[in-house]
């Protein structure tokens, strides 16, 4: 399936405007083709060359795909560097952003992708490492039908944002649409209490929730990208079919209201 990229700078209350990076697929002969969306959310690098590739492979099975730049607060929609100042730039941003402008960039996200006439209004969501988290968060819009967190940090810290004070463990039960949480039992981002905690948690809460821990993956290891030494092409492969199954199964198919659920009545 092929793909078009584009972009659109939508203002914020947080400040700046926020680039949201658009891959869109094409059937050739269908203009009128409507897809899924998915959000998908960047390490502390914003949308770097590895985001992008893995945007587009998700684009490239027919999913409309929106990676916004999370530090438009701070500066234009530029990635940051694979290096020590990159590093260090992108935590200190991480933690002076604050947790309501996180989850304004994954609102505006989610409501752009349901406004395009090409889109069939079903979204889910995914990202790496500060992505991860901003995922986890995302899929408390109830809007969203299921998220793929890879490696998510200060999920288990609650550390996330100003002050370093989130509430995303806390509103794990407002969590409507289905998870995958994914990590590398080598990850010392998020230790093995940290781990155990997010899963006790989510089980407690009565989230659906698949969970996967890669024996021998370091933090990273779908990051296509050798600086860290971290890459794993096929645990990276193998991931990535987890994605495409649960994508499918919410986003793609019309499975009728939850079980329990009332129908949301379309009335004024």
């Amino acid at each position: 399936m092929l793909i078009e990229e584009s972009h659109v700078d939508i203002p914020t209350k947080a400040g700046g405007d926020m680039r949201l990076f658009i891959f869109h697929p094409t059937i050739a002969g269908y203009p009128q083709a409507k897809f899924p969306g998915v959000v998908v959310f960047s390490e502390i690098y914003q949308v770097t060359g590895p985001v992008a590739r893995f945007a587009r492979q998700i684009a490239g099975h027919g999913y409309i795909v929106a990676a916004p730049s999370s530090y438009h607060e701070f500066t234009g929609p530029e990635p940051l560097a694979y290096d020590g100042p990159g590093t260090d730039q992108g935590n200190e941003w991480k933690t002076t952003k604050t947790v309501a402008g996180y989850d304004e960039d994954a609102m505006l996200s989610t409501s752009h992708l349901i406004s395009l006439p090409t889109c069939t209004g079903a979204i889910g969501a995914t990202g790496m490492c500060l992505g991860g988290h901003l995922a986890y968060r995302c899929a408390l819009d109830p809007r969203i039908r299921s998220a793929i967190c890879y490696f998510a940090t200060d999920i288990h810290s609650h550390s996330l944002g100003l002050n370093k004070a989130d509430d995303s463990l806390a509103r794990a039960g407002d969590i409507k649409g289905e998870l995958m949480m994914i990590f590398g039992k080598k990850d010392n981002h998020v230790p093995p209490e940290g781990r155990d905690l997010i899963r006790k948690t989510l089980h407690e809460k009565g989230i659906s929730f698949g969970w996967y821990e890669v024996t021998w993956a370091q933090h990273a290891f779908i990051r296509d990208e050798l600086s860290k030494g971290r890459y794993d092409p096929q645990i990276t492969g193998i991931c990535f079919q987890m994605l495409l199954e649960l994508f499918g199964r919410t986003l793609r198919s019309d499975l009728g209201p939850k079980k329990g659920e009332k129908p949301i009545e379309d009335v004024c």
